[in-house]
């Protein structure tokens, strides 16, 4: 699907050449962008994966309403999950000269000779949310703090079971996110780095011996493309080959809103009833779906990433790069494309249950009473 705002604002004077300013926080580092030239109106090219996951819709449309606010031209497309859509979409905006790309990768190891083109058209490319690989030609990374995403779940887990007590064992079924994506490791690593200990105690036991030996072995579980189909047929396969003769799952690790819906899915198939034998599940993105989930018992948490503060900063990022200000960042060692450091600007995340949803999601605005079906 493929959608395209080109929206041209006239700005009245030209932005200042050369400008140079400190990060405000004490926190953050300033990475100094080349001196702007007139940029008054500049295209940013905004490259998004899909439209079939909530979250990315709102991504979209909220980076073009900051930088459209800001007085540049927008071109927002969606690739539809196909990287070599993608690809060509990008090569698009640098045909149209754009002065910055953003760019949340489907695949973050099939861009390196289209960001080449774009260094070498002297643009500039912002990784968001998902970091590219294997080029010097990404400059900036954007996204939430990614292994503390994991290590939430991961204690979310520890505290609703007491594990720290000494209780279980229960029966664990871990699944991890899309292989091409470099966020889905962080992810899992996050979360299991808590959990294994317990699985290596006893007091978590994974019947289908779907329980990777260490983080590196994450892909073993992912899949692929956070597709819902796909998590809901895993489950129906792990239940079906694992759980006769009575034995419950007791607790699914599950990296993101996707994938815990379509294990719900599974889970209602099967016959689990709330407030019977159904299990503590995890999710991450607070989509719509889920969090009515969560109202109804089905989901026990999901950890939040208010995408709306992602696009201020990623929009503020832009404003700076083209008018030659320091960009903030504030970790420049945490993510390394497999050729550089790329200097990073990382958010927090939050942990939202049932309980928090009227003060985290509804009086942030985040979410209407109305959006949620409640009164």
């Amino acid at each position: 699907m493929k959608l395209k705002t080109m929206a041209a604002l006239a700005v009245g004077a030209a932005l200042v050449v050369g400008m140079s300013a400190c990060s405000s926080s004490p926190s953050t580092s300033g990475t100094t962008a080349p001196a702007a030239t007139s940029n008054a109106g500049a295209l940013i090219g905004i490259s998004m994966p899909t439209t079939t996951l909530e979250r990315w819709n709102n991504d979209g449309a909220h980076l073009v309403d900051k930088l459209q606010a800001l007085g540049y031209t927008t071109d927002l497309e969606y690739a539809d999950n196909k990287t070599d859509e993608q690809i060509s979409q990008i090569q698009n905006m640098i045909n149209d000269n754009a002065k910055v790309l953003v760019i949340a990768a489907i695949d973050g190891t099939t861009l390196g000779q289209v960001l080449q083109t774009a260094a070498d058209a002297g643009i500039t490319v912002i990784a968001y949310d998902r970091l590219i690989n294997g080029t010097p030609n990404v400059d900036y990374y954007a996204t939430f703090d990614n292994y503390k995403v994991g290590t939430l779940q991961g204690q979310f887990i520890e505290t609703q079971l007491d594990l720290k007590d000494g209780k279980g064992p229960f029966n664990l079924e871990p699944f991890a996110g899309s292989p091409d994506d470099n966020n889905a490791k962080f992810f899992f690593a996050g979360a299991w780095d808590v959990l294994k200990p317990y699985i290596d105690s006893g007091q978590l036991v994974v019947p289908s011996g779907k329980a990777p030996a260490s983080d590196d072995d994450w892909q073993s579980i992912g899949i692929q493309a956070w597709a819902t189909a796909t998590a809901q047929s895993e489950m129906q396969n792990r239940l079906n080959s694992y759980y006769s003769g009575g034995a419950k799952v007791d607790v699914v690790l599950s990296p993101n809103d996707s994938l815990a819906l379509g294990i719900e899915q599974a889970l209602q198939g099967a016959g689990y009833t709330v407030g019977s034998d159904w299990p503590l599940i995890t999710g991450q993105d607070g989509d719509l779906a889920n969090v009515k989930n969560m109202l109804a018992g089905m989901q026990a948490m999901t950890v939040w990433k208010d995408t709306r503060t992602l696009g201020d900063q990623v929009s503020t990022m832009v404003d700076q790069i083209l008018t030659g200000q320091a960009v903030d960042t504030n970790d420049t060692t945490s993510y390394n494309n497999g050729v550089k450091n790329v200097p990073s600007y990382l958010l927090s995340p939050q942990v939202v249950t049932a309980d928090t949803v009227q003060t985290d999601l509804i009086d942030s605005g985040f979410y209407t009473k109305a959006d949620l079906g409640i009164s």
